[in-house]
């Protein structure tokens, strides 16, 4: 596809926001020609964040769990190049 603009559809990706009682709920669509995932949602606690997607193999719920630190180290490894880094404390 090298050399040609995807459709529109494929360009901005759908997404939703909800702020809940305890938390924020996003959910990322998977909108594409092939190989579709099933929605991810991700909740964001004020102690963790969690990222849930069912399986549909199995139709069961996998979820996974992050502390606020590991999110922040998440975020700060996106921008980073290969290596072993410490982060400062936040302040």
């Amino acid at each position: 596809m090298l050399g040609k603009t995807p459709p529109t559809a494929y360009r901005y990706p759908m997404f939703t926001i909800e702020h809940e009682f305890d938390a924020t709920v996003v959910t990322l669509i998977d909108e594409g020609a092939s190989h579709l995932q099933s929605d991810i949602t991700v909740n964001a606690f004020d102690d963790c964040v969690t990222i849930e997607q069912v399986d549909p193999h199995t139709d069961r719920l996998n979820r996974i769990t992050f502390s606020i630190q590991q999110i922040r180290d998440i975020g700060a490894a996106l921008n980073l190049p290969e290596g072993v880094y410490r982060l400062p404390a936040k302040r």
